[in-house]
């Protein structure tokens, strides 16, 4: 009889399943689909449509449950949420380290005015913060709902985090899922705003050395320039360009090598996995959620026409000759490297000697320092609120 009793059981526990956790369900899937099928941003969406499946099954022990004469269990992601997230936003700070390991800043110190389109491209943020304020969500849930656009994974969830957004893991889910559809949103705005003619543009590559002290010290320039503008940034700025600095003094390789390679990988496995607590299906499942995606898709655009459109603006006082490409500016946001790649293929497209690659990753790294500056002034301003 006891088959009898554990096909009892299993059947009770089927009828506890309601529709919006097969709603989950199918998200987790599709997560999966994506992430193997297409191969969109494969180390993060994977684990999250894994994650998303794990704590929507009916008394799932991934999360805390209760257990008779015992009382309460710790399930494993949600004590990994509440210690690694919740608790200090740990595992979205540790892996700016990780990025920061892995970033040439090269390129930008090479042509600093670069970082005009880092901060041009953060527009969209803004833009979308207001927007998503008059359609009824709160200033917090707004700004962790505009952050979407800096296409920076990490510091949509420690804004969301921080500001105790009710929606961390739609954030998160859109986030994640546009950065990883950069070269499909990227042309479409892009080509909103600029003629064939404009993307033709040629910039000439000129690079100049950068000396070894000039690489060591920005590091610590960015850092003490942003923590004077915007102190809530120095977790994000700060380990970011501590990892830069580890690749830069040519002292730690070994430490550098880890950091861009174990370290950033395995915060990657465990920040995606553990981003799934926030998406249970009574949280999940929702018109809000609907909202959001479309909301974080405006963001992304925006940010991309706010880079190019700046880069338009510019063109108007320069001189023949010294024209900058407007799709460069577009390159303004933080989704290192897919952006630069995709503004190369955009310019070999229009005129197949046109090489912008450098010029993009320039702006494109310069994205990264304006997407988690923009974060920082986000919560600066949110505190004086």
């Amino acid at each position: 009889m006891e088959w009898l009793e554990s096909f009892e059981f299993l059947w009770q526990n089927l009828l506890q399943i309601s529709w919006q956790q097969l709603v989950m369900y199918v998200v987790g899937a599709l997560l999966i689909y994506l992430a193997l099928k297409k191969g969109l941003e494969p180390a993060l969406l994977m684990p999250m449509g894994f994650g998303a499946i794990l704590v929507n099954l009916p008394n799932s022990g991934v999360i805390n449950w209760e257990m008779a004469g015992i009382g309460e269990v710790n399930g494993i992601i949600e004590w990994l949420f509440k210690i690694g997230i919740e608790a200090s936003e740990a595992l979205p700070i540790l892996l700016f380290i990780g990025i920061g390991a892995m970033i040439d800043f090269g390129p930008l110190l090479t042509n600093p005015k670069m970082l005009l389109f880092g901060a041009a491209a953060q527009f969209g943020i803004f833009f979308t913060i207001s927007l998503a304020t008059l359609c009824g969500f709160s200033i917090a849930d707004a700004a962790s709902v505009g952050i979407i656009g800096a296409a920076d994974g990490p510091t949509s969830i420690l804004v969301s985090q921080i500001l105790k957004s009710k929606y961390v893991g739609a954030i998160a889910v859109a986030a994640y899922s546009y950065m990883a559809l950069v070269p499909i949103i990227q042309p479409f705005a892009i080509k909103l705003v600029t003629t064939k003619a404009e993307r033709k543009i040629r910039m000439p590559y000129n690079p100049k050395s950068v000396t070894r002290i000039a690489r060591i010290l920005f590091p610590i320039f960015v850092t003490f320039v942003a923590g004077l503008i915007a102190p809530s940034s120095v977790a994000l700025v700060g380990m970011l360009m501590f990892g830069n600095l580890l690749r830069e003094c040519l002292k730690l390789d070994s430490l550098a090598q880890t950091a861009q390679t174990s370290l950033a990988n395995l915060i990657t496995i465990l920040l995606g996995i553990t981003i799934s607590f926030s998406m249970k299906a009574e949280n999940f499942v929702n018109w809000q959620t609907l909202m959001i995606m479309g909301l974080g898709l405006l963001a992304f655009i925006m940010d991309t026409i706010g880079g190019v459109l700046f880069a338009k603006l510019l063109n108007v006082f320069l001189p023949n000759g010294k024209k900058i490409n407007p799709m460069v500016g577009g390159a303004g946001i933080s989704a290192f490297p897919m952006s630069a790649r995709v503004i190369q293929k955009m310019g070999l497209e229009a005129d197949n000697q046109n090489h912008l690659l450098m010029h993009a990753i320039g702006a494109n790294v310069a994205g990264q320092i304006g997407s988690v500056v923009a974060g920082g002034i986000i919560l600066t301003l949110l505190a004086g609120m």
